[in-house]
């Protein structure tokens, strides 16, 4: 079976994918030229994802939608046409109630075995069915983020016919199915036991949209059918059928959940749908995909990808090329699954960061590599590690690789480069500022115009929309006792108790805090005053210091941290002293 290559070096995974892409492309149509430029007529390269609105689409999930984009930006930056395809599995079966409403309104049970756009939306919801209200949010992720699609939805598909063809011909052929699938029906084996406790949400990231595991068909006293019915009574899939007759089309199913049975023209017939195994390669002839990766749960022998490669030859197409894609995990997901009841989705992560940033994390690992995705402090190092990228790359340092991945973060072929922060500050410092500044726009311009008083930040949409999300980080992510609350009067006690060393030290730090004031000036002045209290240059090097000034600078953070906020720890320093501001300083200061 035709499966990418997935090689442990260091180059750009998507450059490589793209040659492989095309050059499959090309063997399928010998002679044929996909270059807009050398083709009057070119043939467009497919690739594809499938995404099942059955529930939020996390982010795990978003991992089978920017794959194939990427791979199709890449083609298409070469000048050559292609067509991302998302199949909406809208028209599986609703399998189960989704964490967050199981246990609160058991009333959803009772849609189970319906199509997903025949369950009610959520209550409050302005959409009209179950499908169409998890797809929403999918979609205006997506458009965030850049990324260009044809949506298919197969409830449209099936329902309108389009398929029919399809339909007759798998059951014509059902017992050439039946024969393939019948090599892979094995008795499950035990499941093994886990070596560590693993989140519930967790396994619901790792699951994907189940049809992996759905059936492969009923076989039961009429033979075998890849066929299923939605009954005409109550809608469900749990549904036999018991006759079929090749020439007339003529169908009789019956229904195990109502007792309902009717015969039905298959010609004519369009509520019900191939099963998942037979479905998947019946598109993959269709639409003729050449490229479409897919998770852990459609590649395990037996499982669906397997099994397609060859019963997509009875509908006279060839399996798509495409790698396994790895793992997303969570980092932060623990308080996130407690308070949500499931894993986050893309919406969730683009509230708290900016679009290149969640692409970058998506293009710089090959898809066979497990990554995290940073809800907790993790986000702060996270985007320091964008910044930086983003300076090595202006600079010409980045190493090629690298540059690749930031070029396809930062914008696509279609739509350019995506809107940018117009003066991006570090995410630490904005987080900082949010922070201490609980919502209050004017003391954060305040403290943002003192960062740099060459060239003062003028108003806050120059920091947005990064600023936005950083405050969004700390209003929903960061605890309340974690959160910076400066003291509203000086700790008396705790000044009077201060030897003459550490009064020196805040007299130091006073006596130069007006000729420092902004943020290089003060991350200098702070770090200074231990090496000059012990009697060496503030601008003294670690290498030309003992280790043990190392000591003293920990401790004397500790007590501006005691005077300021009452606590060990805090936000930067220097950040933490812009925000308070000078007066405030001095007078908590003690002076």
């Amino acid at each position: 079976m035709p499966i990418v290559a997935q090689s442990t070096e260091t180059t750009d995974w998507v450059s490589r994918f793209a040659d492989e892409v095309i050059a499959e492309s090309e063997r399928r149509a010998p002679g044929a030229k996909t270059s807009v430029a050398t083709a009057p007529v070119a043939p467009v390269v497919v690739v594809a994802s499938g995404l099942s609105p059955s529930g939020p689409i996390h982010l795990g999930n978003l991992r089978e939608v920017m794959t194939p984009h990427l791979v199709a930006d890449e083609i298409r930056r070469r000048g050559h046409r292609v067509r991302h395809l998302i199949s909406w599995d809208d028209y599986d079966r609703y399998r189960k109630v989704p964490a967050g409403i199981a246990g609160v309104d058991e009333s959803w049970a009772e849609h189970i075995g319906k199509p997903l756009t025949s369950v009610p939306a959520p209550k409050g919801s302005p959409y009209p069915n179950w499908a169409e209200h998890f797809k929403a949010a999918t979609v205006d992720s997506l458009a965030e983020m850049g990324v260009e699609f044809d949506g298919i939805s197969q409830t449209a598909q099936y329902t309108s016919g389009v398929y029919r063809e399809q339909i007759l011909h798998a059951m014509k052929h059902r017992r050439d199915i039946d024969a393939i699938l019948d090599q892979y029906r094995t008795k499950k084996a035990p499941a093994k036991k886990s070596q560590k406790p693993v989140d519930e949400a967790e396994l619901e990231a790792a699951e994907g949209s189940g049809a992996a595991a759905e059936d492969d068909g009923g076989s039961g006293s009429a033979g075998y059918f890849p066929y299923k019915p939605y009954c005409g009574n109550c809608e469900k899939d749990l549904t036999t059928v018991t006759a079929y007759d090749d020439d007339s089309t003529e169908l009789t199913y019956a229904c195990t959940a109502c007792g309902f049975s009717e015969t039905v023209r298959l010609s004519e017939f369009n509520r019900g749908k191939l099963v998942w195994k037979v479905d998947w390669p019946m598109r993959w002839a269709y639409e003729g995909v050449i490229f479409e990766p897919s998770g852990v749960d459609h590649t395990s022998p037996g499982s669906s990808f397997q099994v397609g490669g060859q019963i997509v030859g009875i509908f006279g197409g060839q399996q798509p090329i495409g790698p396994m894609y790895a793992f997303v995990g969570i980092s932060g997901m623990a308080k996130m699954s407690s308070s949500k009841g499931g894993v986050p989705t893309p919406a969730d992560a683009l509230r708290i960061m900016e679009p290149q940033l969640l692409r970058w994390l998506y293009a710089r690992r090959r898809p066979n590599q497990s990554f995290k995705i940073a809800f907790d402090q993790e986000i702060q190092r996270l985007y320091d590690e964008w910044d930086r990228l983003d300076a090595k790359v202006a600079d010409g340092s980045a190493l090629p690789a690298d540059v690749a991945a930031h070029a396809r973060a930062v914008g696509t072929a279609a739509a350019g480069e995506l809107p940018r922060t117009p003066r991006p500050l570090p995410y630490r410092t904005l987080a900082s500022v949010a922070d201490i500044t609980a919502g209050h726009e004017d003391q954060a311009l305040r403290i943002l115009g003192e960062l740099d008083p060459a060239n003062p930040i003028a108003s806050l949409d120059q920091a947005r929309p990064r600023y936005d999300k950083a405050e969004a980080w700390i209003n929903t992510h960061v605890p309340a006792d974690q959160r910076t609350v400066v003291r509203q009067e000086p700790d008396a006690e705790l000044l009077k108790s201060l030897d003459e060393p550490s009064r020196q030290s805040l007299r130091l730090l006073l006596e130069g805090l007006a000729d420092h004031w902004s943020l290089d000036g003060l991350t200098h002045h702070v770090y200074g005053v231990p090496k000059v209290q012990a009697g060496f240059p503030a601008d003294a090097t670690p290498k030309e210091l003992p280790p043990e000034i190392k000591t003293a600078q920990r401790t004397f953070f500790a007590l501006l941290y005691h005077l300021l906020v009452g606590r060990d720890t805090g936000p930067r320093l220097p950040t933490l002293l812009l925000a308070v501001g000078q007066e405030r300083v001095r007078t908590l200061l003690g002076e």
